[in-house]
């Protein structure tokens, strides 16, 4: 073990681009240069979806550089007196820094972290911009992140030439691959130009010598069905809907394949490719799965006893999904996948109610798609009958608090280990007891941190989970794990976050195979319900909280409720914001650096540590910004 002290002095503060340099996997995909093409794309396009640009223009050249070119308002190049400095350098060169914060210059966009382009700097040997604003053609360059020329006029154009280019060249140390992905780029690109009717996009390929323009007139369905073409389908013009509110809006196209493979599933949030899902995705499905579910029973076409599942319902269908909403969260600062919980509502509440009127309108096709649901759910049933579930050691016994489930195929079974014997009771009443498995434990277990695996069994909690998981502490093979997912379901407060920390460190510390295969998640329950008139909304924690009040400020008939715990739920409410597999949100337990992660929660959990525990206390205290609380750790995967 080494010698060095783990002191105040070993602490590093990283300023300006620093951070995004030492780390660049925090910041964007470093597997190829094409994240840092999307974030400067998708600045041009917000400039486009409010309706101040209508072209866009990017040029991938020989050398490795790419180009983007638009005609909106141009960077802002006046002084901002509190940075004293332009807002194009400002914009450039400082993180957490842009005009999409608020509400005031975009009303939708993508770009909220405020990060995006200049991590596109930070990371690039060399980028120049060019601004045509107020009569003027501006330029500023910059090399490694570091402006080398300030920002000067070069050229006069007319008052009505307005708009910004980048031009930047990523630096190939920081990536496994230094070339674009132009497939990929391609892709993008004519999506931008499906989801934003109006406007014009154009590629040119030097590399190739190619160029390509897209510009479609009637968006998404013509979008899908023209990648649909030669497919057997069930309907045969795609169900179109569109619901717009004062803060957000939803659009879609969908159809079903007869031969069941799905070609298309696509999802995006103000223009950005959702391509891991998220909670509009949960909506999306579950508003699918309400309308089909009521149309069925209405027209008596389910057998007895049969129950459809999103799957079930979901498995053919392509569909092309665009929300836009005000200050969305993601997951990731990749913004691949979307955590807003209220948008799950918003979008299943939208889908539901526009399919329903269309399968009762046309009844022949709704027939055809339940009929083909229901099939899919008989597949379901009948394949889940002939898994054999593998049984533990016989020297292994269930414990007493266990409610199991009903499947044998551990890899559709889950287990929550639940805070306390009421909520236990809630989520037993919650469950779907199919494929999910309730484990009542008391409050806060053993702090295990400083404890052998071979002793912690001592502890009656840390014994009942290991024979319900079917694996001892520290053991590495898993033939005998029966759940392939192990979810921590605590209260949304501080007590509860005590507990989710301890079970983390369980499985991390004496479970770590779990944890490496991407088995242990957490479980999310919100932390508040807002009533606005007759919608209901449940938000994890206080910055959501303000967010839908923020959004409903001129409304008059909202109620707050601030739950105390997980038992003060009742079944259906934990159902629908936690334990339904189309609504829920849970987060995968990952681990990046598994010595960096032992240091950290030694830091945290060992008795021996009190003295630096002290000391960055103290310094979190300090330090501590209204970011920090907002941002989410790059490794933590919501589950879609």
């Amino acid at each position: 073990m080494s010698d060095n002290k783990y002191t105040a002095e070993s602490i590093e503060v990283l300023r300006g681009l620093d951070p995004v340099k030492k780390r660049p996997g925090m910041y964007t995909d470093t597997t190829c240069p094409n994240h840092l093409a999307q974030e400067v794309i998708d600045n041009s396009v917000d400039e486009a979806i409010e309706g101040y640009a209508n072209k866009i223009e990017v040029f991938l050249y020989a050398d490795g550089s790419l180009k983007v070119s638009d005609n909106g308002r141009g960077m802002p190049v006046d002084i901002n007196q509190e940075e004293g400095m332009s807002g194009v350098e400002l914009i450039m060169t400082k993180l957490h820094s842009g005009a999409k914060f608020s509400n005031k210059n975009y009303k939708f966009s993508g770009g909220l972290h405020g990060v995006g382009v200049s991590v596109v700097n930070a990371l690039s040997t060399k980028l120049d911009v060019f601004i045509l604003r107020d009569g003027n053609k501006y330029e500023m360059k910059f090399e490694n992140g570091l402006k080398v020329s300030d920002l000067k006029i070069v050229d006069k154009c007319s008052k009505n030439d307005t708009g910004t280019t980048i031009h930047f060249y990523p630096n190939e140390n920081y990536f496994d691959n230094k070339d674009f992905s132009v497939k990929a780029l391609m892709h993008l690109l004519k999506a931008k130009a499906v989801l934003c009717k109006g406007l014009s996009i154009s590629f040119y390929n030097e590399l190739d010598d190619e160029s390509h323009k897209w510009f479609f007139e009637n968006g998404i369905v013509e979008y899908l069905k023209a990648n649909l073409n030669e497919a057997d389908l069930i309907i045969k013009e795609p169900f179109y809907g569109v619901v717009e509110e004062a803060s957000e809006m939803a659009e879609w196209a969908l159809d079903w394949n007869i031969d069941g493979n799905s070609s298309i599933t696509e999802s995006y949030v103000n223009l950005i490719p959702t391509i891991y899902g998220g909670t509009h995705i949960n909506g999306f499905r579950s508003g699918i799965l309400s309308a089909i579910s009521e149309f069925c029973n209405f027209r008596k076409l389910l057998p007895k006893n049969l129950k459809l599942n999103a799957d079930d319902v979901c498995g053919d269908i392509n569909y092309v999904l665009s929300v836009k909403m005000q200050e969305p969260r993601f997951s990731g600062q990749t913004k691949e996948r979307l955590a807003s919980r209220y948008c799950a509502n918003f979008v299943s509440l939208a889908v539901k109610d526009a399919f329903s009127l269309w399968l009762h309108k046309h009844i022949d096709k709704g027939e055809k798609i339940a009929l083909k649901a229901i099939e899919e759910a008989n597949k379901r049933i009948k394949a889940s009958k002939k898994v054999v579930r593998k049984k533990i050691t016989s020297s292994l016994s269930l414990p007493g608090k266990l409610a199991d489930c009903i499947s044998q195929d551990p890899k559709s079974c889950e287990l929550f280990i639940v805070e306390g014997d009421s909520a236990g009771g809630s989520a037993k009443q919650a469950r779907d007891r199919q494929t999910q498995a309730i484990m009542p434990i008391r409050g806060k277990i053993l702090n295990t941190w400083d404890l052998d695996s071979n002793t912690i069994l001592a502890s009656q909690e840390i014994n009942n989970i290991s024979m319900a998981i079917g694996v001892q502490p520290g053991q590495t093979d898993l033939k005998n794990l029966r759940y392939h997912k192990i979810c921590v379901l605590a209260d949304a407060d501080s007590d509860g976050l005590h507990i989710a920390t301890l079970l983390s460190a369980l499985f991390f510390k004496h479970f770590r195979e779990l944890v490496r295969k991407g088995y242990i998640y957490i479980a999310t329950p919100p932390l508040y319900r807002i009533d606005i008139d007759k919608k209901v909304y449940y938000v994890l924690d206080e910055v959501e909280r303000d967010t839908v009040l923020k959004r409903f400020k001129d409304k008059k008939n909202i109620k707050v409720q601030r739950f105390k715990g997980l038992g003060e739920m009742n079944p259906e409410q934990l159902k629908e914001t936690t334990m339904s597999k189309d609504t829920r949100r849970l987060i995968r337990l990952t681990v990046d650096s598994e010595e960096n992660v032992l240091q950290e929660m030694d830091m945290l959990l060992s008795k021996k540590r009190v003295n630096d525990r002290k000391l960055w206390l103290e310094g979190k205290e300090e330090d501590l910004t209204e970011e920090d609380i907002i941002s989410q750790p790059q490794n933590n995967e919501l589950e879609v």
